[in-house]
């Protein structure tokens, strides 16, 4: 019984070895261009026409898109309302008058002070520099405000009222 069992497992030992599937032949590469010792490893003139390449292909992509109606935006453009707002002259005549004089206040600080200053003089420096902080925020608030106020203006000049229109309608025309 022993004999018949080994060889047994011998025959099924050969079968299942038989049937074990072997990894296809990996097909022969073309072995790729080395330089020799002492060259460079790469060709500038080959990754500036790669990079230029890469740069049109992307570029007409985004054309591409831009004609299918994709959703590229253009941060120029922006939105219809948005246009109202940049194009405004008050709005513009606000943000010039917010820069020079947060521009004027910049100016104020002088390192060169700072570095021959005792701890006294330092100590009434960052007071006048707190101090300086909590007038523009002020400033900033502001003219937040004022923009806001003008937008809402815009709103209210360029608002749509077809809602009324259409109730004025009569139903019977």
């Amino acid at each position: 019984m022993k004999r018949l069992l080994i060889i047994l497992g011998l025959v099924f030992g050969v079968t299942i070895q038989a049937q074990v599937p072997q990894p296809a032949p990996k097909p022969d590469k073309p072995k790729k261009e080395r330089p020799e010792k002492g060259q460079k490893k790469w060709d500038p003139a080959k990754a500036k026409e790669r990079f230029k390449a890469a740069f049109d292909k992307r570029k007409k992509g985004r054309s591409d898109a831009k004609k299918r109606g994709h959703k590229v935006r253009d941060r120029k453009k922006g939105s219809a309302f948005g246009k109202l707002v940049r194009d405004d002259a008050k709005i513009k005549e606000l943000k010039e008058a917010f820069a020079a004089a947060a521009k004027k206040d910049r100016k104020g600080f002088d390192r060169k002070a700072w570095k021959d200053a005792t701890d006294d003089e330092k100590k009434a420096l960052r007071e006048k520099l707190a101090a300086g902080r909590k007038e523009w925020y002020e400033k900033m608030k502001a003219h937040r405000e004022e923009i806001g106020k003008r937008i809402k203006e815009i709103r209210e000049e360029f608002k749509n009222n077809r809602d009324k229109v259409i109730d004025g309608n009569d139903p019977g025309e």
